[in-house]
């Protein structure tokens, strides 16, 4: 049976709820799909805010071929087989490939897709949870325009969950509001399956329902957080046994791996700094292992990797230098600097005394006067 999700699925943007500030009337999407301009784009949201129904609206408007694949498990061959088509396609019909996830593309994968894109053999869109900045390729991301969606306010949330026509008590309505946090798709899942187990929807009921449903490491959730935290905290204690541990929790939930490596880069200048400064290459090295091969290969680098940095010297100076130094900007702004460090390009600034005094190897405090005997990088003669 089709999931209850698909069939209350909004067919056209009038039937839509929420994104206006996208969707409304005079908005780019809605002028885009009224005047069926076709253009590749990828829709940047939190889970649940509508991605996949926009992109089948616009589909469905401009009369295009849709094909849906999730980068979670496709590559270059799911869309090699799509090409092919496009001969037998009536004249001038566009292919539209919906890439659902596509930050879990790695570089190697967005590289392939490129000149499709390019030549417009297809029609990109994509979906991510993630900043496509970080996540998609600069050439591949210059040829789309990016749209920003927001989570469902309580409201939109309430006229979603109405659709389904599934009633249910005022105390249970607005528990599933607050549980869904704006999240469309994980209200209507989760009111299915009360609804499959217990037929009457009561407050006890979607409760247990909850618990019958895998909605643990959630990205926005609590355990999510936790687990990077306990990720972190053991490689900073230099336990590899328990940050390996954390590590795996990470991967089997679906973690996106360059979160992980992202988060590694941070922690070898942070944790590691001076103590080991080859730790900083090393994680590097890892994203950059991570972004070309993706899963689920790159759970070896990332093993890899989180076993060097736990077993790393750590030495936080320099992070806590830095920002020591910020505070005293803060504080007293831009003090005067010595004349002597000072630029001298021209004859005018050599007669004022910039410069002057200056040697190499100088023991004398660049620091400016107010703040002369500062000492930031602890340890540090």
């Amino acid at each position: 049976m089709e999931p209850l999700a698909s069939q209350i699925r909004p067919k056209n943007l009038d039937e839509f709820v929420g994104q206006e500030h996208l969707t409304g009337a005079g908005k780019p999407l809605r002028v885009a799909i009224e005047k069926k301009e076709l253009f590749s784009f990828i829709l940047w949201g939190p889970p649940g805010s509508g991605k996949t129904t926009i992109a089948r609206i616009y589909a469905n408007a401009v009369n295009a071929e849709f094909h849906e694949i999730s980068a979670v498990d496709a590559g270059k061959e799911d869309i090699r087989k799509l090409l092919p088509k496009r001969g037998a396609l009536p004249l001038g019909q566009p292919v539209i490939l919906f890439v659902d996830e596509i930050h879990r593309f790695n570089k190697a994968q967005q590289d392939f897709l490129l000149p499709f894109v390019e030549r417009g053999d297809l029609t990109l869109i994509g979906a991510t949870t993630e900043n496509p900045s970080f996540e998609v390729i600069a050439p591949l991301l210059s040829r789309c325009r990016v749209f920003v969606l927001q989570e469902h306010s309580e409201k939109e949330m309430e006229k979603i969950i109405a659709r389904t026509k599934i009633k249910m008590p005022k105390d249970a309505r607005e528990w599933l509001v607050r549980l869904a946090s704006g999240d469309a798709r994980q209200a209507i899942t989760t009111l299915e399956t009360a609804q499959k187990l217990y037929g009457k929807i009561t407050l006890e009921n979607l409760r247990e329902a909850v618990q019958s449903t895998h909605l643990r490491y959630d990205k926005k959730g609590e355990e999510h957080y936790n687990t990077i935290s306990a990720f972190i905290k053991s490689m900073r204690a230099s336990q590899p046994d328990a940050a390996l541990y954390y590590l795996a929790r990470m991967v089997e939930a679906g973690e996106d791996p360059k979160f992980i490596a992202r988060r590694m880069v941070v922690f070898a200048s942070e944790d590691i700094g001076l103590g080991a400064p080859t730790a900083l290459v090393v994680a590097n090295a890892v994203f950059e292992a991570v972004n070309k091969i993706g899963y689920p290969e790159a759970t070896i680098n990332l093993a890899h990797g989180v076993a060097y940095l736990s077993r790393c010297k750590k030495d936080r100076r320099a992070y806590d230098a830095i920002f020591a130094a910020l505070d005293d900007v803060k504080v007293h702004g831009n003090l005067p600097i010595p004349m002597k460090v000072r630029n001298a390009p021209t004859k005018l600034m050599k007669d004022l005394k910039y410069g002057k005094g200056y040697e190499m190897y100088d023991k004398e405090s660049y620091l400016p006067d107010k703040i002369k005997k500062k000492k930031y990088l602890k340890g540090e003669k």
